[in-house]
């Protein structure tokens, strides 16, 4: 693309996001960027604010419905939960933190809080929805014990004062796509 095709594009896409600016599109710089940087940036500002929120398993044709975990033995769930896991990358959605959970646990859990949440389905390929199968806040004792490296346990225990759980191995280890 020529200069002359960049600067065109960028008077459009800044035409474009008038209406969506907020005091956070100025905190970037975009003095310091080339044209075709700040072109791709305000596409992908464009592309969030224009983006439907829908509940995730609508982002899939047909809906992605999944059978009733009660329905399932081990192994058929265990089948059902890797073609799940590997659709759910499809649209670029990464499940991080699930290894302790079992995986009917971790089915459960895709069935009962991921598929229905809404998000927005913004459809950039290089954008992941990244989906924490763990409330680092909620559960600090199992975030503490299977994820936190030794720096992140050694600041906790110096932020609180409490008594850190002992560092284990994950219970389910599982290899998951990641970006």
């Amino acid at each position: 693309m020529s200069n002359v095709e960049l600067l065109m594009q960028n008077a459009r896409l800044r035409d474009e996001i008038e209406p969506y600016m907020d005091e956070s599109v100025y905190l970037v710089d975009l003095d310091r960027m080339t044209v075709d940087n700040e072109n791709e940036f305000l596409n992908s500002l464009l592309t969030w604010e224009r983006a439907p929120v829908l509940p995730i398993a609508s982002w899939f044709e047909p809906e992605l419905e999944l059978p009733a975990q009660s329905e399932l033995d081990d192994s058929q769930l265990r089948n059902q939960l890797h073609q799940v896991i590997g659709r759910l990358y499809e649209k670029n959605i990464l499940l991080e933190y699930t290894q302790h959970l079992s995986d009917r646990q971790l089915y459960c859990m895709i069935v009962r809080d991921i598929l229905p949440a809404q998000e927005k389905k913004v459809l950039l390929n290089d954008t992941y929805l990244r989906w924490q199968c763990i409330d680092i806040v909620e559960d600090e004792e199992t975030w503490l014990r299977y994820y936190a490296t030794e720096e992140e346990r050694d600041s906790w225990h110096g932020e609180t004062g409490l008594r850190l759980p002992p560092k284990e191995p994950v219970p389910y280890s599982r290899s998951l796509p990641q970006d």
